[in-house]
């Protein structure tokens, strides 16, 4: 059984594990545990597996009348999740974090099923430091983190990644025809996670006149809402020539021809966007978003700026400064050659892999 969801970043790793479970135990059967109303009741059967809602939502940090309803919630998931415990009967419960994960850990934990815990950040979420404590297995992705969890329960993962998405090994020219760019300039990709970043897209839109005067390339996911604006802007302050230079997407589709595509890369600093460049080894400005839980996004960001594998950017300097750090790290072959070389050490491949192997070894040997 795998719990959790509410955004791409829990997910879509979730679905990664399964799909190495389901390689190396055909038999196997996986179960999904989500919270209703949010994206992984679409996303998880569209991936081919079997998933129950529970009526949950997190707490709010300021004042809400939400948080009135919350005890009710929660009492009303913890019934529910020990049903569906009872009536499944997982041998393992694997939790990913997010709004679901909290329920069913606790009632795995009560029925004495083993508890597996992925932790995709390197500032752990308050769900699964309180789960830790009874869990079997905490899988991280980045080193330290005994910080948070018990260091006899750790496992040095990393976190789980498309393959489609990192496999861009030869693809440079067919990105660039795809994208319809020049093989002799430069390009930046900038990606603000899939409903864009409004103010990465507005820092962009700032610096537009001076990222094309340095003969920059731009792919520009601005996400749905901004697209609008980002192309009105272009129209009307850049000429015929310049135009060309900028590819704006709502939504980028082909991720692995985008990052072939890149030579510097600018994105937010969520865990799965931190791991997709440790593996793809691209120069990357990282602009983590300050409203994140525990802003744990300045700290995956920190964890590879203090490496010297990228560069951080507080999201407040971003209109004042991302035109020129972009133009200046263009310009600095020898900073790029040194953040690659970094980012490509931090990457920890087969994730997917590994942490199904943990998963295994819990099971009972009739699996």
């Amino acid at each position: 059984m795998i719990s959790g969801g509410g955004t791409g970043g829990h997910i879509f790793p979730a679905i990664a594990i399964a799909d190495a479970l389901k390689e190396k135990l055909p038999q196997v059967d996986i179960l999904f545990v989500g919270a209703k109303g949010r994206m992984e009741m679409a996303k998880v059967p569209l991936a081919g597996y079997p998933i129950k809602g529970l009526w949950i939502s997190g707490f709010q940090r300021s004042f809400s009348l939400k948080n009135l309803l919350f005890p009710l919630k929660l009492i009303v998931s913890l019934v529910k999740a020990g049903r569906i415990i009872s009536k499944f009967k997982p041998d393992v419960v694997i939790g990913v974090g997010g709004y679901a994960s909290g329920p069913i850990g606790q009632m795995a934990v009560r029925k004495r099923v083993p508890l597996v815990l992925q932790e995709q950040n390197s500032f752990a979420g308050v769900t699964n430091k309180i789960l830790a404590k009874k869990a079997s297995k905490v899988c991280v992705a980045y080193e330290g983190m005994e910080k948070f969890f018990p260091k006899d329960k750790l496992c040095l993962t990393g976190n789980p990644i498309r393959k489609n998405v990192i496999e861009i090994d030869g693809k440079r020219d067919q990105a660039l025809h795809y994208f319809e760019l020049s093989k002799s300039k430069p390009v930046v990709l900038i990606v603000g996670g899939s409903q864009g970043a409004r103010s990465i897209n507005e820092s962009v839109n700032r610096g537009l006149e001076l990222i094309v005067s340095k003969d920059l390339q731009l792919i520009w996911q601005t996400g749905k809402p901004y697209a609008p604006t980002a192309r009105r802007d272009i129209l009307e302050k850049l000429n015929a020539s310049d135009k060309k230079m900028i590819r704006v997407q709502e939504f980028i589709n082909k991720m692995d021809l985008a990052y072939a595509a890149a030579d510097i890369v600018v994105s937010r600093a969520g865990a799965i966007a931190i791991s997709e460049l440790c593996a793809v080894g691209k120069p990357s400005i990282l602009i983590p978003l300050p409203s994140a839980a525990e802003d744990h996004q300045t700290s995956n960001a920190l964890a590879l700026a203090d490496k010297d594998a990228a560069i951080y950017l507080k999201d407040a300097e971003a209109p004042e400064k991302l035109a020129s750090l972009v133009i200046g790290l263009a310009k600095n072959e020898e900073q790029k050659k040194q953040l690659v070389l970094n980012i490509k050490q931090m990457a920890i491949p087969d994730s997917a892999n590994k942490i199904a192997d943990e998963v295994i070894e819990l099971m009972p040997k009739k699996v």
